[in-house]
């Protein structure tokens, strides 16, 4: 999946956005549907892009855990 800034989230509906909470509504469905497709994924999610990557990779960041190891 491509995962660059201006296609995660969609660049043309957050154009299209007319006031402040239709914005956040907007980036909350996007965000959404990024994590479903990532969790839908059977082992790792393929995930491909050009720089500036997506702010909502952030979101999938590794933690090191203890318990991950």
């Amino acid at each position: 999946m491509a995962c660059d800034d201006e296609v995660i989230p969609l660049q043309d509906r957050i154009e299209a956005v007319g006031d402040d909470a239709d914005l956040q509504e907007v980036y909350d469905t996007e965000r959404h549907l990024l994590y479903v497709a990532c969790t839908r994924a059977r082992d790792h999610p393929p995930v491909t892009g050009m720089s500036p990557a997506s702010e909502f990779l952030d979101d999938f960041a590794v933690v090191d855990h203890p318990r991950a190891r």
